[in-house]
């Protein structure tokens, strides 16, 4: 074998075992805020992990950004006369996330915070999946251009009003055309400046206008129920450990919601029914646990929660035992049944290679086995893997790693 040759199949065979790190189903995402925790990890853990932080606060470049950054807003609340001059200082510009990038690239030393950043809990998270394959390092840059890019979303869909994917039931709740909702962002932008006035972390006043805005638009969906594991899911969550999963042939019996389009409705009759077939498949004892899946969706900005309203329904009308169901209080879509009933199954700790069936009437049965196409749109992969159809109403399928990559364009979902 020629040196060439052998070099290439050497540094093939480190690559593979250095690069192609999978996530790990023992590590606990971490972060106060739950809805920044989602949608901005590599950002939270700036912010969270103290040796990152201390390199990052104290780098002359970075730093110089976010003076820059802060004298921009100040100069905005004087000279700004519409909504997109304020936003435009708070958004990050193309080349502002190429200076960063390549600043993160020289700040980035084997065995340094950053290096251990990224092997302790990028790598495990599992949230930037679609990642793995590549050096630690590059992996660090492309998570932190999702990050801002997924910044500059939120503040695109919920302060300049940009269309979102769904506009029907997740656009911005405020008329941008309204004279009056100039005097909204400035008010925005002048309160993010007095918090972030002694900040010294670059992205952190444009993270906190995005989640300011997504609070002042009530959009804190992607918090509904939170703490899952110690509130609604924490009863079927201790009882995980108590089951024999040899006796099973399932791990969960998925129910994707049926949201009712008519004001004040809790519950649609197709929930009901969607219901009422997967408790049957239950008491057959082909799974140990149930999970409904659904947020507040339909119609817009709904205060009732699919899930919810499902678990309520199957406990108090169906009879099921309160700690064999599982909630995903956030799904918006059945792309996203799928792929929350993969995460919370593999966060928990229950057998990911194992398969599941989803129950649900007829005509969602069947578009599920031909969801693929929608999934790779919207997702950018299929979170399942299809097994046998069980009947008009049930389907097997796997879950996939994939799943965990946070959705850096729904917000409410990520």
């Amino acid at each position: 074998m020629n040196f060439k040759k052998y070099l290439f199949l050497l540094l093939s065979f480190i690559a593979f075992y250095s690069y192609g790190q999978s996530a790990n189903q023992n590590y606990k995402l971490i972060g106060d805020n739950i809805i920044q925790t989602k949608n901005y990890y590599l950002l939270t853990l700036f912010q969270n992990n103290a040796a990152a932080k201390q390199l990052l606060a104290n780098d002359p470049e970075l730093t110089k950004l976010t003076q820059t950054r802060l004298d921009n807003i100040k100069s905005s609340l004087t000279t700004c006369k519409d909504p997109l001059c304020f936003t435009q200082t708070l958004k990050f510009s193309d080349d502002e996330i190429k200076a960063i990038s390549e600043r993160l690239i020289n700040l980035y030393k084997t065995g340094n915070a950053l290096d251990n950043l990224v092997k302790q809990h990028l790598i495990p998270s599992g949230t930037y999946q679609q990642f793995g394959s590549l050096s630690p390092v590059q992996m660090l840059v492309s998570a932190w251009e999702q990050d801002a890019k997924a910044v500059n979303y939120t503040i695109e869909v919920y302060a300049e009003g940009r269309k979102p994917n769904y506009p029907a039931i997740d656009s911005i709740s405020f008329n941008v055309k309204n004279r009056g909702y100039l005097n909204l962002v400035y008010d925005a932008s002048a309160t993010i400046w007095d918090e972030s006035k002694n900040e010294k972390l670059f992205f952190v006043p444009s993270l906190n206008y995005a989640l300011h805005c997504l609070e002042i638009n009530e959009r804190d969906d992607a918090a509904n129920d939170e703490p899952m594991i110690s509130g609604i899911n924490k009863n079927a969550y201790v009882r995980i450990k108590t089951i024999n999963w040899a006796k099973y042939k399932y791990t969960m019996i998925l129910i994707p919601g049926a949201g009712p389009d008519v004001p004040g409705v809790a519950l649609s009759a197709e929930g009901m029914l969607r219901c009422r077939v997967a408790a049957l498949r239950y008491f057959e004892g082909l799974a140990p646990f149930i999970m409904t899946s659904g947020g507040k969706v339909h119609p817009y900005k709904t205060k009732y929660c699919e899930s919810d309203e499902m678990k309520k329904y199957m406990v108090e009308k169906l009879h099921v035992p309160e700690n064999a169901i599982f909630v995903d209080p956030h799904a918006r879509h059945t792309t996203t049944n799928m792929r929350n009933c993969a995460r919370i199954i593999f966060r928990y700790g229950m057998p990911f290679s194992k398969p599941c069936i989803t129950s649900t009437d007829k005509s969602q049965s069947y578009f599920i086995e031909n969801m693929a196409g929608r999934c790779e749109k919207e997702l950018g992969y299929v979170p399942y893997k299809l097994g046998k159809r069980l009947s008009a109403t049930e389907q097997e399928f796997y879950p996939t790693i994939e799943s965990l990559r946070i959705d850096n364009d729904e917000p409410l979902d990520p």
